[in-house]
């Protein structure tokens, strides 16, 4: 009796919107990864006494909001580089070229940098979007009886 897998089909185009919005939020993250955000300067006065096992103040919250949040930044950014460093060659030249450029730049611009065809590029973008998925472990799976259209 030949063995059966029964493996849950892809959803192409919820799995490439995910893949783009990672990109884009790793674009973001890079931009955000210096900024801090600015405690409150205004005083506030409590009849509670400060408790020694949490901060007190609203510097010392935005203090450990900040490192929390470079922290995520900084994991984020080394996830998204070594799923990016994974892609054959030519794929990360894409992924690269495409997201991760400081110049914002087209699929046009893009394919014509690599000297390939508009064809080859979106076939190659496709694959390098499922490696990402993959490694990054965001692929979007289609739901047990739902028929694609």
């Amino acid at each position: 009796m030949p063995l059966h897998f029964d493996l849950p089909e892809i959803n192409r185009e919820a799995t490439k919107k995910v893949v783009q919005s990672t990109l884009e939020k790793y674009r973001l993250y890079l931009l955000q990864l210096s900024l801090d955000k600015l405690p409150s300067v205004t005083a506030k006065y409590t009849l509670m006494p400060p408790s020694h096992n949490l901060p007190s103040s609203s510097t010392e919250n935005v203090a450990l909001a900040n490192v929390d949040y470079e922290r995520e930044c900084s994991k984020f950014i080394e996830l998204i580089l070594r799923a990016v460093n994974r892609l054959s060659d030519q794929e990360r030249k894409l992924i690269i070229l495409r997201y991760f450029a400081e110049d914002e730049e087209f699929d046009y611009q893009v394919y014509a940098k690599l000297n390939i065809s508009e064809r080859q590029y979106y076939r190659l973008k496709v694959r390098a979007f499922y490696k990402l998925a993959f490694a990054l472990k965001i692929e979007v799976y289609k739901e047990k009886g739902v028929n694609a259209s």
